[in-house]
């Protein structure tokens, strides 16, 4: 491994390990800075501090909390860990122009370079999502499914999109799959006839649906099993979930990307297809 991956993975432990013992603000820019690695290098210190909903100085004051004089020089350890990560030269010279800068303010601005940064980011995710994936829970998740008599998949918002096209991939399967999209209002109406014998697929990334964790909560009380495709280990769908995927998706300021949560729901569907 090299020494930039080892020093972003202890930084990443050390905020792990700390957590419980920081102020409710440190642990919102925490779990910030846990869940989106990926963009950190490329995001403004106005557009973290917006995503964490904590005041900018606060990025200080975390940084310092964990020995580094200012926010950009802890920003610097995400940036030379993907430097490392970029094997192309010439998409390293690109990333190096993009984030050499100590102007927390720039950003990319034409077409081109935005479609570059988005283009590097997310194959970055997708690389971590197949590296960080546990093999075991996309197994039971596969066999959970494949068990099911129904298929309720819970997607709002940003989430819709996802949810939509896992629903549209089971159907062309065969299998008893609805979306809950709350239609006039009727989520829990939507969800009413779920059993023990059915799986509730619920996404969600922060800030969380209340509706989807409503819904999650109400499959648990029936005994369905339950599927969660969120962001964070502490998402409020993980507690109760069977098999829990955290998907870390690309973010350039506050744009998040969905590529990452769609390859795993095709992987779901394609395996399950295999499974007939």
């Amino acid at each position: 491994m090299h020494n930039n991956s080892t020093q972003l993975s202890l930084l990443q432990d050390d905020i792990r390990s700390r957590y419980e013992t920081l102020s409710k603000r440190l642990k919102q820019v925490a779990r910030y800075i846990l869940d989106n690695s990926n963009s950190i290098s490329f995001d403004t210190v106005a557009s973290i501090a917006a995503q964490a909903d904590v005041p900018p100085s606060t990025l200080i004051r975390f940084a310092n909390a964990f020995g580094f004089n200012g926010f950009n020089e802890m920003k610097q350890v995400f940036r030379q860990h993907l430097m490392e990560e970029t094997v192309n030269y010439t998409e390293r010279a690109r990333l190096f122009r993009q984030t050499a800068t100590d102007d927390s303010d720039v950003s990319p601005e034409s077409p081109m370079e935005i479609l570059n940064v988005f283009t590097m980011v997310n194959s970055h995710s997708l690389r971590q999502l197949a590296i960080q994936l546990n093999p075991h829970q996309l197994n039971k998740a596969i066999h959970l499914l494949n068990n099911a008599e129904n298929i309720y998949v819970i997607g709002l918002r940003r989430s819709f999109s996802i949810a939509s096209y896992l629903v549209y991939a089971l159907r062309h399967l065969e299998r008893r799959a609805f979306l809950i999209d709350g239609l006039g209002g009727m989520f829990t109406e939507q969800l009413s006839l779920v059993s023990s014998e059915d799986v509730v697929t619920a996404i969600s990334y922060s800030p969380y649906a209340h509706e989807a964790i409503e819904l999650v909560e109400m499959g648990a009380k029936r005994g369905a099993r339950q599927i969660a495709i969120t962001d964070s280990q502490v998402s409020p769908l993980a507690a109760f979930s069977d098999v829990c995927f955290v998907v870390r998706e690309a973010q350039i300021n506050g744009f998040r990307s969905q590529v990452a949560s769609l390859c795993l729901v095709q992987t779901l569907a394609v395996s399950l297809a295999l499974q007939s």
